[in-house]
């Protein structure tokens, strides 16, 4: 596999074909949203430029996902391959991708996590998705007023997405028509679905990490840092059925992997690695039963377990593209999609799996004690390297002030 130069940041830069007079105008509009639209052709761009290297920070566990570059070259991909950064380096100085074994022990935040999140009913189990936007050095001079720093190449993007469960834990759903897996694995990451025309996907592959970033050659791929934030104002007990007060934010930082219909192949084989080390083996389960398991039949079963209508909105007109110009061939609003081999809804399909390597909860319950805890990714150190820290398992988790 071709490696890029040390910290060079790679963008998937999209033009359009010469349809009409406003080509230049359409041109430009692709070319802010730097979204990935596999149907258009790529341009041949390349842009370089310096930066001030980012601020270094004395507060602890700020900016732990952030690796300082002094030089950012943004280049085009000719191409529809899928980039994957095989590892990434926080401030703590951990590779949080390092081959270690898988881990044994649920982290000590998931079960609270999840009992406040299983307390909503599925359609309020959202969350607000922060990425990081690239931006090319001409963005500056065009017409368009931006509130960004000459000196930082990105602005911060936020949306509200669906929490899908965990990674290989698909939760049961008596309308989906797909063969699901059996149960080998559990683990602590949370998926949620996209469609790879969106920006989000494409910020998702373009902000990997730049020392690391290799060629995906398909469908699956990405590494870029991600911050999931949830919050939990209320929810139903499931004992008594009275609604509590919960009044928690979490927020989940980490990396962001796309997973497509390749997800078997050999193109996705360093994703598979990167989050094959964080799920764990059912205790009953055997290396044997592990080959029964299959990545793309968990993603087909992710697929199958949305409704008709919403398999349809991969096959609708191109997210973020101007009502002014046309859809492809079979690209319409409203469409249900039944087969969940459509080849259409499938090239678009993805499901996004994050990789959380600090958590930060809050819990305001208490207006008069508000209290705050953070649990960070260790690994196989099991040392603990924050003032008052206790590691349990592969995390360390220590109070902080709210």
């Amino acid at each position: 596999m071709a490696r890029l130069p040390r910290n060079n940041l790679k963008l998937n830069i999209t033009s359009c074909q010469k349809l009409s007079s406003n080509t230049q105008r359409r041109s430009a509009l692709i070319f802010r949203s730097l979204s990935s639209k596999p149907r258009l052709p790529a341009t041949t761009t390349s842009l370089a430029r310096n930066i001030t290297p980012l601020p270094s920070y004395t507060t602890p566990f700020i900016n732990r996902l952030v690796t300082t570059t002094s030089t950012i070259s943004i280049t085009s991909n000719p191409t529809t391959s899928t980039k994957m950064s095989t590892s990434s380096t926080t401030a703590t100085g951990q590779n949080p991708h390092n081959r270690q074994p898988s881990p044994t022990t649920p982290p000590p935040w998931l079960t609270p996590f999840l009992s406040h999140l299983h307390s909503l009913p599925p359609p309020s189990r959202s969350f607000t998705l922060s990425t990081l936007h690239p931006l090319p050095p001409s963005f500056s001079s065009t017409s368009t007023p931006t509130p960004f720093s000459s000196t930082v190449p990105v602005l911060p993007r936020a949306r509200t997405c669906i929490y899908r469960g965990l990674w290989a834990q698909l939760p049961t759903n008596d309308k989906n028509p797909a063969e699901f897996n059996p149960s080998v694995f559990e683990s602590d990451l949370i998926t949620f679905t996209t469609d790879a025309r969106m920006e989000k996907a494409a910020e998702i592959v373009d902000t990997a990490s730049g020392e690391r970033i290799e060629e995906g050659g398909g469908m699956t791929g990405g590494g870029g840092p991600v911050e999931a934030v949830f919050w939990i104002e209320s929810a139903r007990d499931s004992e008594s059925g009275e609604e509590k007060k919960v009044m928690t934010q979490w927020r989940v930082r980490g990396t962001a992997w796309l997973l497509g219909p390749d997800a078997d192949g050999e193109g996705a084989a360093k994703v598979r690695e990167v989050l094959r080390q964080r799920m764990r083996r059912v205790p009953d389960k055997t290396p044997q039963d592990e080959k029964t398991w299959s990545w793309s039949k968990e993603v087909t079963a992710h697929f199958g377990n949305l409704s008709p209508v919403m398999r349809g909105t991969f096959k609708g007109p191109p997210p973020g593209q101007p009502v002014a110009f046309p859809p492809g061939k079979g690209e319409e609003l409203g469409q249900e999609v039944e087969d969940l081999q459509d080849e259409v809804a499938r090239r678009n399909f993805r499901v996004v799996v994050i990789v959380p390597t600090e958590v930060d909860q809050v819990d305001l319950s208490d207006a008069r004690r508000p209290r705050r805890w953070l649990y960070l990714w260790r690994g196989k150190s099991y040392q603990a390297r924050e003032a008052g820290g206790e590691v349990e398992g592969e995390w360390e988790k220590v109070e902080v002030w709210p």
